[in-house]
Formats: C-alpha cells, structure tokens, sequence
C-alpha cells in the first residue's frame, strides 16, 4: 500500500512540511512517483512510527544540545558547499554542513559531551569531540574540533553509518542514530534533559 507524503504526515502526527524533510534528505526507501506526488511505502511510515525515543537517561550529563537541521542546501562559504543534512553526503562533506555556526550558549553545548543531530524530530548524525568552540562578530559559535561519530543513511531500517574510531563514540553513534529525539526552540539547537542520575 502507497500513501501520499499528506497521508504519511497524518498517520505519523507530524506536519507534512516536516515529514517532506524526510524524503528531501534521502531517507526513505521506496518511494515512487504518480505525477507530481511522491508516493511512501504504508511499511516505511510504521517503521518511523516505531522508531524509538533517544535513550538519554545513560548519559553523564544532566542535560544535552540538540542541534536541529533542516534538508541540506548549498552554501555560499569557502570553506563548505552544503548547509544541512542529507543521507547522500559523504562523511567529510557531511561533517562540514553540520559544524556551525549557530547561536546557543556554547558552554552548555560542550558540557553535554555529545550533540545529536536531528531532523524532523529523528536522530540523523552525532557529533562528538565538542569541548571547544569559537564565537564570530555576529555572536554565533562553532566547534571546529567536532568529529562525526556516525549518520543516518536509510531511517525506515534504519541504515548507520559509524565513522567514529574511538569506541565511546561509536557506542554513543550506535545508541542514539534512528531514535526519536523530539525538541522545541526557536533557532537551530534545542535544549533537552536527560534524567541522568546524580549523587
């Protein structure tokens, strides 16, 4: 059975300007065309409804950023050509469209120790190596040191990609990609607790 993009939308309680964010990233297998619709596979939208919230409870800190991303676009900088997430990007790439700048209180972002990558609520890509960072003219920061520890290539199985080599941040790429990680602000990173546990 095939849905359209607004039916997909409403079984998953979302927006359809949110779940389109899904098929423009290159998420979803299976998708088809009639006419100007794009068809999505009934199996595809369970499968997204099923995915799991992030399990952030196992984490040290008491609360972590969360950096929200729309479908990669192209950027006019010299030192990146894509602003964005998309399954099709090569890590290097990947990494660079995702590395700022942003405005957030940069302190709290790094004492999180990881940074989720989400898009349309899901968990697409983690960045880690976070502890610095650098602030431009216009009050935004970046963290040039950050690594991409893993991504998202196919969110319906899901498909992960783990880049990183360090094995705590391949544990954290493994644990959080595919997740439902659902967050409110009203700029690029959000703010969520973990209930982490504290003595």
């Amino acid at each position: 059975m095939l849905l359209t993009t607004g039916q997909a939308a409403e079984e998953l309680g979302c927006a359809v300007t949110t779940f389109r964010r899904l098929v423009h990233a290159g998420l979803l297998p299976g998708l088809s065309r009639r006419g100007v619709r794009v068809m999505v596979p009934l199996e595809v939208v369970q499968a997204l409804r099923a995915r799991q919230p992030a399990p952030l409870d196992g984490l040290d800190a008491d609360e972590i950023a969360v950096l929200r991303v729309d479908t990669a676009q192209p950027a006019t900088e010299p030192d990146r050509s894509w602003i964005g997430f998309a399954a099709a990007l090569a890590p290097e790439d990947l990494l660079k469209a995702l590395r700022g700048w942003w405005r957030c209180d940069a302190a709290s972002v790094a004492a999180g120790g990881v940074l989720p990558v989400t898009l349309s609520g899901y968990v697409v890509a983690v960045l880690t190596n976070i502890a610095t960072w650098e602030k431009n003219e216009h009050g935004r920061h970046a963290f040039p040191q950050a690594q991409l520890a893993g991504y998202i290539t196919d969110l319906a199985r899901p498909t992960v990609e783990v880049t990183a080599s360090a094995r705590t941040d391949r544990a954290l790429a493994e644990r959080l990609l595919g997740t439902r990680l659902p967050s409110d602000s009203g700029g690029a990173v959000a703010y969520v607790t973990t209930n982490a546990t504290t003595g």
